[in-house]
C-alpha cells in the first residue's frame, strides 16, 4: 500500500485550487427550496365567510357642539355667550353624560391666550367628554 504525495513544484509550495466552492451555494438553495415548499400550502388555504347581503343603513351625522373663544375672552356655546366657567362645565357635563356624545369643536381666535383654551380642554377632560377637536389651527 502506497500513497502518492506530491509536493507540487520543486520549491515546496502547494498547488493553488482554482475551483469555486459550491457547498454554501447548494446549502442556501436547499434552504430556499424547503421554505418555498412549506409556504405554498399555507397560501392555498381559504377562509369561508358568510357575509351579510344588502346595504347598510346610512349612519346619522353626529351632533356637533361648537365652542368659540374670541379675542376678548368671551366664550360662545353654539353662538350663545357663556357667562362663566361653571356654566360652561355644566353644559360640557350634559354633553358627556348623553348616551351618544356629541362632537365638541373648539375654535379659538388667533390672539387668545393659551390658558383660556387649556381651561376649556381641562373642563372637558374633567367631566369625561372624549370627542374634542381643535378647529382652525391649520
Amino acid at each position: 500500500m502506497g500513497m502518492n504525495v506530491s509536493q507540487g513544484k520543486a520549491g515546496g509550495e502547494p498547488e493553488v485550487m482554482v475551483d469555486i466552492n459550491t457547498t454554501p451555494l447548494i446549502d442556501v438553495m436547499l434552504v430556499l427550496l424547503i421554505m418555498l415548499i412549506i409556504t405554498i400550502p399555507i397560501q392555498m388555504h381559504a377562509v369561508k365567510m358568510n357575509l351579510p347581503v344588502g346595504n347598510a343603513p346610512p349612519a346619522a351625522p353626529p351632533e356637533v357642539v361648537r365652542i368659540d373663544i374670541g379675542d376678548d375672552g368671551v366664550t360662545l356655546w353654539n353662538g350663545a355667550a357663556v357667562p362663566d366657567g361653571r356654566a360652561l362645565e355644566n353644559q360640557l357635563t350634559a354633553v358627556a353624560r348623553a348616551p351618544v356624545q356629541a362632537e365638541i369643536h373648539l375654535h379659538a381666535a388667533r390672539r387668545v391666550p393659551y390658558r383660556d383654551v387649556a381651561a376649556v380642554m381641562a373642563s372637558a377632560q374633567r367631566v369625561g367628554a372624549t370627542k374634542l377637536a381643535l378647529i382652525g389651527n391649520e
